[in-house]
């Protein structure tokens, strides 16, 4: 199964996002973060996936549920820009999923 990069990486019971650009990108964080099966990377169409690490240190990715919408996944960005008071939330619309993953690049 290919994910379409980039992504976010969300933490279970956390609204805070992390953009991703790559696998690469998501190992790094993977490395500082405390993460368990319950959190989930977003990909650029809406699809939802659980990962692990192998023994050989890959990811193993697996889909989760249905495709988010474009409202699901900007109620989601929303929450995130709500979390550090930054930005009105009404501003806050896109046109693509991938439009929306991509308005996180810019906190990194």
């Amino acid at each position: 199964m290919m994910i379409n990069w980039p992504c976010f990486f969300k933490l279970e019971g956390d609204d805070e996002l992390i953009y991703l650009r790559s696998e690469t990108e998501l190992m790094d964080e993977c490395q500082s973060l405390i993460w368990c099966d319950a959190d989930v990377i977003v990909d650029s169409n809406g699809q939802q996936f659980t990962f692990s690490l192998s023994k050989t240190n890959t990811f193993l990715f697996q889909i989760k549920g249905d495709l988010l919408s474009l409202e699901a996944v900007t109620v989601l960005i929303q929450a995130h820009e709500f979390s550090k008071a930054e930005m009105c939330l009404t501003k806050i619309q896109f046109k693509a999923i991938d439009d929306a993953i991509e308005s996180l690049s810019y906190h990194k």
